[in-house]
């Protein structure tokens, strides 16, 4: 039998070693790092309509596109890399 959401359902969960609190709600969900008010957010809406899988494509290809400006033109990391260590 289902119950019909009416109000914000919390819950934690660990996501490797760190905590964090999953909010279902009748809007959307909603994972935060527990003790943080930003998250990432769904709306059921866009997860219907398939606009959810364009956010995360979109998302996907503008990190290829930072990544890519990181490394700069010549293929190097840059100073961003080095400065991390990472060269």
């Amino acid at each position: 039998m289902s119950v019909l959401l009416d109000r914000p359902l919390k819950r934690e969960l660990a996501i490797g070693d760190d905590p964090y609190t999953l909010t279902i709600s009748p809007e959307g969900l909603k994972l935060a790092p527990k003790g943080r008010r930003n998250g990432v957010e769904l709306r059921w809406r866009d997860l219907v309509s398939g606009q959810a899988a364009l956010a995360v494509a979109l998302n996907a290809s503008l990190e290829r596109v930072a990544t890519f400006d990181r490394r700069g033109v010549n293929g190097s990391k840059g100073a961003v890399a080095s400065a991390r260590g990472r060269v």
